[in-house]
């Protein structure tokens, strides 16, 4: 408590008494839930009204473990909104998820109309970490798109809120032709399909055009009325940002290319501080001092 004084020193005046903060239905005998899920849409809640809005448990996480206020704020509102339990919470702070969204090369800015273009980069990450997947390399994409199928609630998890599983290797046909998706979403707030290509390795150009044509199909066949036009997500272990770029500025439909690791790398002021294998090696080589004389 000591803590959380020093790290808010003029948020304790503003505390109300708790009989304030029950609501008709409290005051019943009907007890809120410990994390409120609040839309935050319109203006976003200052840094002392989400810290109140919040359990202590998260908010000593977050005292614990995120230093930068802006990042914190951040964390605070996902977790209000996003109804994010401890674990979780940990989780995104464990893979520094606000470094990552809204971070992919799309095309959305000139191919999507406002606000839905922002909503859309938003709802997208980039690199996405797929720590929780075991995959000896060299692993091919069916194999990665079965282990996140495998891991499906951590996959959910690390690809953010609003997204609905539709299926896996989803069947299209056109004409005599059969293509299937790797993965297929919808996105409850972005109110599209969402058409996810896993691959292996860089991107290539050419995956650019295999998207544009999965999303006409898709917003033939699958796309209701009241839709948005489909998005697609290309997935590849390096996105090869300028060539992404031009890749996309020719192509209709939104589309947006992201990275994943199977791990995250260590910033490289601790790897220059780690001995690299080669002296692990020599120093277990040595014999002991001690035997030897």
């Amino acid at each position: 408590m000591i803590r959380f004084y020093r790290e808010y020193p003029t948020l304790m005046t503003k505390v109300p008494q708790p009989v304030a903060l029950l609501d008709s239905s409290a005051r019943d005998g009907v007890s809120p839930q410990p994390v409120a899920r609040t839309a935050i849409d319109g203006e976003a809640l200052r840094l002392p009204e989400a810290v109140l809005a919040l359990p202590w448990s998260h908010n000593f996480v977050l005292i614990e473990k995120v230093k930068d206020l802006r990042a914190r704020h951040w964390y605070l509102l996902q977790t209000l909104d996003q109804g994010w339990s401890r674990n979780v919470l940990e989780l995104m702070v464990k893979s520094q998820a606000h470094e990552r969204q809204g971070e992919p090369t799309t095309n959305f800015a000139s191919r999507l109309p406002e606000p839905q273009s922002d909503l859309a980069q938003q709802a997208l990450k980039d690199p996405y970490v797929f720590d929780f997947l075991t995959l000896d390399k060299p692993f091919r994409e069916r194999e990665l798109e079965a282990g996140l199928i495998a891991h499906l609630e951590r996959f959910m998890l690390e690809l953010g809120i609003g997204f609905a599983f539709v299926g896996r290797q989803y069947q299209l046909s056109v004409g005599n032709d059969d293509f299937y998706l790797d993965l297929l979403f919808y996105h409850l707030k972005l109110r599209c399909f969402v058409v996810i290509d896993l691959k292996v390795g860089a991107f290539k150009p050419d995956y650019a055009g295999k998207m544009n044509f999965y999303l006409n199909v898709v917003d033939d066949v699958l796309r209701h009325e009241h839709d948005n036009p489909s998005i697609g997500l290309i997935l590849c272990q390096d996105k090869k940002k300028i060539l992404a770029e031009y890749a996309l500025r020719g192509v209709k439909k939104p589309i947006g290319v992201s990275e994943y690791e199977l791990t995250r790398a260590l910033p490289e002021s601790l790897q220059s501080a780690l001995p690299t294998i080669e002296e692990i090696e020599a120093e277990l080589s040595e014999p002991d001092q001690g035997e030897q004389e």
